[in-house]
Parts: structure tokens; sequence; C-alpha cells
């Protein structure tokens, strides 16, 4: 953990931060846009009435997850992806002003207060500020909202280890870190700066990303998906590729979660190391060979190089990640806004690319169909048999988060909310 003078550092100069980060944001020169306001409008209104398609599946208990052989699949609090359904009914509300979105939220919400408390996941950043911190922003409610949050980042900063500088993911195995957890570190920032929490918040994901950036990438900046660390002296004792086609190959969610991660501790800290950093990890996405022209990656970046023998040859070789898609065109956004001419143009074709083929038929879904989910054809865990070729509740929410920011970009503002 960082010493006490840092800290009383941290506390002086957040309020500095907070202006810098706003300024970077301000898109002061955005190059023409090539995706129109109608474009985006049509989809975030059909996304709107699919999400109310999607909401007559849901039961009262519960939490949609994906929809497979015909029958919707939900999950109850605790599951990772719990967050992503309400936080998706939040952005729609704020889009349309369609009341009857923010209270079928709400109801998601009380769902879910619960999941504060729990210490025995990493995954709160997901579960809690993709639900309860868009819940804040849209509303400013900090008397509904701020404790819940900050009871979350509670119980997620008890899984730091101050040997390994990282914050545990799963159970079993030593200590296991995935790539994943980076896009939980933007809950612990805005905890300590926004909320006026305990700034070891802002500490531990400052840590946890530098130690990241260390030992989670290879030199041509492409990621493992787990890190197993020694709890007692921090050693590494393997590097694994869990939900990948092989422990050396590049899973594509994973790649996605740390372009958008490294984006997002840019802005949250102003330190030109991540947005570097951010830049390096696009450049080995959209250099690869096997990055489709439509942007949509498959699911592994090495899958179509399987040979014959492997046992995701055949027709995993070719199948697609909707939900990587999304994450990357969002991320991809907000990359462009802190960056200019030729690079920022780049980013911000490449977005449009992606929402573009998104947007098709070949991937969205029609009114009605899909269980109400809005994209098709996304991979959770091929190595696991889990969830493949399906909708998921993530995709559909970094798919309208991207909309939404996109939507900034043509009115003049800054891509965030």
């Amino acid at each position: 953990m960082m010493n006490c003078f840092y800290r009383a550092k941290m506390i002086a100069i957040i309020p500095i931060m907070v202006s810098l980060i706003v300024a970077c944001q301000q898109p002061a020169a955005t190059p023409p846009l090539t995706l129109t306001a109608g474009f985006i409008d049509s989809n975030l209104n059909d996304a709107v009435t699919q999400i109310k398609v999607l909401a007559e599946h849901v039961p009262t208990d519960s939490l949609p997850r994906t929809y497979q052989h015909s029958t919707s699949v939900s999950s109850n609090t605790s599951w990772w992806t719990s967050g992503f359904y309400p936080g998706s009914l939040l952005y729609l509300y704020e889009y349309s002003g369609d009341t009857q979105l923010f209270d079928l939220a709400k109801e998601k919400l009380a769902l879910l207060e619960k999941e504060k408390e729990n210490t025995g996941t990493h995954d709160l950043g997901f579960m809690l500020y993709c639900s309860f911190g868009n819940a804040l922003r849209i509303t400013g409610d900090t008397s509904a909202y701020r404790d819940i949050l900050l009871t979350g980042a509670e119980s997620l900063s008890t899984r730091f280890n101050p040997a390994t500088q990282t914050i545990r993911s799963w159970e079993g195995w030593h200590f296991p870190v995935i790539i994943d957890n980076m896009m939980n570190l933007e809950f612990l920032t805005q905890a300590s700066s926004e909320l006026d929490g305990d700034p070891k918040y802002y500490d531990i994901a400052v840590i946890h990303a530098n130690t990241t950036m260390k030992n989670h990438y290879r030199p041509d900046h492409s990621a493992y998906h787990v890190i197993d660390y020694n709890p007692e002296n921090g050693e590494i004792i393997g590097r694994k590729t869990a939900q990948g086609a092989f422990d050396e190959s590049a899973w594509a969610r994973g790649q996605a979660w740390g372009l958008y991660g490294y984006v997002m501790m840019y802005r949250q800290t102003s330190d030109s190391v991540y947005l570097d950093f951010a830049r390096d990890i696009a450049s080995f996405l959209f250099g690869h060979h096997n990055m489709p022209e439509d942007g949509v990656p498959y699911w592994d970046f090495d899958a179509p190089d399987l040979p014959a023998d492997s046992p995701y040859a055949g027709h995993y070789k070719t199948m697609r990640d909707a939900s990587a898609a999304a994450i990357l065109a969002s991320a991809l956004l907000e990359l462009s806004t802190y960056t200019a001419g030729e690079e920022q143009v780049g980013y911000l074709r490449k977005a449009e690319t992606i929402l573009r083929s998104l947007s098709t038929e070949a991937y969205k879904a029609a009114i009605g169909t899909n269980g109400g989910f809005i994209l098709k054809h996304s991979v959770g865990s091929i190595p696991h048999g889990s969830e493949i070729d399906v909708p998921l509740t993530y995709a559909d929410y970094y798919y309208i988060e991207a909309l939404l920011r996109y939507s900034r970009l043509l009115e003049n503002k800054p891509v965030l909310g």
C-alpha cells in the first residue's frame, strides 16, 4: 500500500486532477463523424423497445444473463453480470426519459443492494458501479446511493494483498488475478475522488493497474488472462489464459477489458503512462492479422490459426465475440478524445466500423427475438463449454454505452455523461 504521505498528497491534488480530467475530456476539435444522429437514435430507440421485451422474461428475483436453446437464463445477484441489466436500463432511461425503464431499474437495484457486503468477489465494479454508479450519476441522489457504493468499495478493497500488489480475483488456485479486474478499478478511484471515500481505494486501484501492466502483458502488448501469484511473497506461479484457445493466445474479451481499463485509468489519474499503454494495446489489436474487417473479433485472436488437431478447431476457429467488439467500441471512442490528428481519426473510424457492424442484422437481433437481448453472437467461455454463440447481458450494456458516447460526440459534448 502507498504510504501515508502519498495518501495525504493525493487528497490535496484530487480536486486539481478532477479539473484536468474534465479538461481532457473536452473534444475541442472532433474530426468529422461518419455515423449520423439518425443512425444512433434509431439503434438506441430499438434498444429501448427490445429491453422492454427482455423485461417480460426476467423473473422478479433474478437478473437476465443470456438466452440459449430458446430459453431465458437468469442469475442471482451474486453472479458477476448482475449489474449490467439495471445499468442498461439506466442508460436507456438517461437517453429516452422513459420512466418505465427507471422503475424497472430501481426494482433490480433493491434486489442487488445486498451485494455491497460481498467480500467474496472482485466483480463489485461490474455489479455495483455499472448499476448504482450510473444511478447516482444520472439522478445525483447521494442519499440513496453514496453509502451503498462506499460500502461496496470497502468490500472490494478487502481483496487487496500487499504482497502481490493486486486484488484477488477467483477463489482456488493460489492467488489468481484476471485481466477482467482492470474493469473494477473505476469503482475504487471514483469512491475516493467523487464520493469522498477513503483515499486507500484510489491507491489500491493505481497499484493494481501498475502490477497488471508489469505482469499480465507480453512484449507485443497482448495480455494473459490469469496470473497466479504466491500470496506470501508475490512471486508469479503461473501465467494462464483460462478462457482462451491456449495459454499463450490472445483471448479477445480479455484484450478488450485491458484496453478499456487503461483508457479509464488515464482518465482517472491523468497519468500519461496509462494513455501510452492503451495506445500500445490498440496497436496490437488493430494491427493483428486476424482482426476482421468488420471490427468484430474472433473469440480469440489466435483461433483462426489453430491447427486441425486443436480441440477448438472446426467452427470455433471462426466464431466471433460481439461482446468484445462492444467493449472495444466504447473504449476507442473515449481514447479518441485523448488524442489528436490522424491518431484520433483512426480510433474514431475503428469505433464507427464496429458500431456499424454490430448494428446490422448479422449481429443485432430483430425486435421481439433473441429473448429480448439486443446483440447476438457473443462468447462466454469456449474451453468451459459455457455461453457459446449466444446473447450476453454485458454485450448489450457496452453496445448501449458506445452508442451513448457517440451521441455525445455528435452533440460536441464530453464523451462521458
